[in-house]
């Protein structure tokens, strides 16, 4: 099956990403570095330059479009604000996928992570027709946590050295390993929270 090139919720939209958002995403990460850097070991990189954003943009819709990895850019409904980024990532293991995300942090505390996490889940197993659902963060992100109990993932283990740490040492600290399993997701809260989610493959067919 072809992957969900856009996924719609009650509240957002996620799509993969264009050369277009490029201008829009180095603007919203810069003004917000204070509040992602601790928590995203990317945003160290930050600033960049307006060529380098947009080479990363290309880099992530290349591996898209190869169906190595799943970057989507976080949009509102309605308005099309950018307001974050997620994707899914083959990083965990055979037949499975890793769910990451970030919002910027004018948008935090309004369920819009659990929600975007819902329906990205939901498109791992009915999409993918992955086995499982991995969702890592460090020991301290209470909010990623609290994201993964919400949807009914279960805490397998906080290992050591298992995330780049957020310091730009280039040195590995814990991690929360969260995760749900296909034969879970239906009596899971995920499913429920992505009931009216739809997805849509790069021809605009609905996927579910």
């Amino acid at each position: 099956m072809l992957p969900a090139y856009r996924i719609e919720t009650d509240r957002l939209l996620l799509r993969c990403w264009s050369t277009e958002d490029a201008v829009d995403l180095r603007r919203i990460v810069e003004a917000d570095l204070v509040q992602l850097r601790p928590w995203l070991p990317w945003a160290v990189r930050y600033p960049m330059s307006a060529e380098d954003q947009l080479f990363e943009i290309r880099r992530m819709r290349r591996r898209f479009d190869a169906d190595e990895d799943f970057c989507y850019g976080v949009f509102e409904r309605p308005g099309g604000e950018l307001v974050g980024g997620c994707g899914l990532h083959a990083r965990c293991g055979p037949c499975a996928l890793e769910l990451g995300y970030w919002l910027r942090s004018d948008r935090w505390g309004r369920g819009l992570a659990t929600e975007l996490a819902a329906a990205l889940t939901r498109t791992a197993f009915e999409v993918h027709e992955v086995e499982r659902v991995d969702l890592r963060c460090a020991p301290d992100n209470l909010r990623s946590a609290r994201v993964a109990e919400k949807l009914g993932f279960r805490h397998e283990a906080t290992l050591r050295h298992r995330l780049l740490r957020r310091d730009g040492s280039g040195e590995m600290g814990a991690a929360m390993i969260w995760s749900l399993v296909d034969d879970e997701l239906a009596a899971s809260p995920a499913a429920r929270h992505a009931a009216g989610a739809r997805a849509f493959d790069g021809l605009g067919r609905r996927l579910y």
